[in-house]
């Protein structure tokens, strides 16, 4: 993801410094601040732009790919097929989902982040809430996810924790940067005050849960995190970390629409519910249920 500070923003947007942290203060221009710093994600800013050119009367936005981005899931896999939404699955984790559904280049996106330091914290909602450019979402609980560690069959390095996972200098398959399961094994490390650079990893990076699960099972990588639902389809064994909300952000005006609704409607299906049981490492608990709104 490209981030201006504010001086390239300002350059890049033709206006002076000063205005940017006018519009800032105001909560009218996309921005994050990180370590006391704004920062200003250009995809962003393109978005933004966009949605605020005036238009001919007759000219209208082009609509945005029927495609849900961000984390792979095979549940979602199944039930967006399952549902007859007509809408397609593209896995490029859970921050890059949310930069090009921002774009305007999806139509929804499925994420699950993590905080650094509060393991409790609701992280999806807080991303979509601290937005300035997502005045008009609707965030769908899909559902809550049983993350973990997967290991060989018979867990032969006896591993139960990142920290064994350290210790005992096992091969760790990594995750795509922005990935919801990277973002947890950095929220695992910070907490365990272990630098990412201090773990044997292996390469390349798997850009899914399944691409872990195979790593394993080929003896390339001894760990990696990855949901139950992967570990079991896989044969691997699982060591579980956390309960995670999986959720789906889409635009208010788009969520009732035919193909969101759709899906938004096979939620609710007894269907679904067996499928989910039968996958393993799911609650749905709150799935179909509007969980933020701007």
């Amino acid at each position: 993801m490209e981030l201006f500070t504010t001086a390239e923003a300002a350059a890049y947007l033709r206006l002076k410094e000063r205005k940017i942290y006018e519009m800032v203060a105001d909560g009218t221009v996309p921005c994050t601040k990180v370590t006391g710093r704004w920062l200003f994600p250009k995809a962003a800013l393109d978005h933004w732009l966009s949605s605020s050119v005036s238009r001919p009367a007759g000219m209208t936005r082009r609509d945005a790919a029927p495609i849900v981005g961000g984390s792979h899931d095979p549940l979602l896999e199944w039930a967006l097929r399952e549902s007859g939404s007509g809408l397609a699955t593209l896995a490029v984790g859970s921050e890059a989902g949310l930069e090009r559904f921002l774009a305007g280049e999806t139509l929804a996106a499925a994420i699950h982040l993590h905080a650094l330091e509060d393991p409790g914290a609701d992280a999806n909602v807080a991303a979509v809430k601290a937005r300035g450019d997502l005045q008009d979402a609707v965030m769908i609980g899909f559902c809550r996810r049983e993350q973990g560690l997967l290991l060989a069959p018979g867990n032969p390095l006896k591993l139960g924790s990142i920290e064994e996972v350290f210790a005992k200098r096992a091969r760790l398959a990594l995750r795509p940067k922005g990935a919801g399961a990277q973002l947890l094994l950095l929220a695992l490390l910070h907490r365990a005050k272990i630098l990412l650079s201090q773990l044997v990893t292996v390469s390349p990076i798997c850009p899914t849960g399944p691409d872990t699960a195979q790593a394993i099972r080929a003896g390339r990588a001894d760990v990696g995190i990855a949901t139950r639902a992967v570990a079991d389809a896989a044969g691997l064994d699982f060591v579980s970390i956390a309960w995670e909300p999986f959720d789906l952000v889409m635009r208010q005006r788009d969520y009732f629409h035919a193909p969101l609704q759709a899906l938004v409607n096979f939620l609710r299906a007894g269907e679904f519910a067996a499928r989910a049981k039968e996958m393993g490492g799911y609650d749905l608990i709150d799935t179909g249920s509007v969980r933020f709104v701007n």
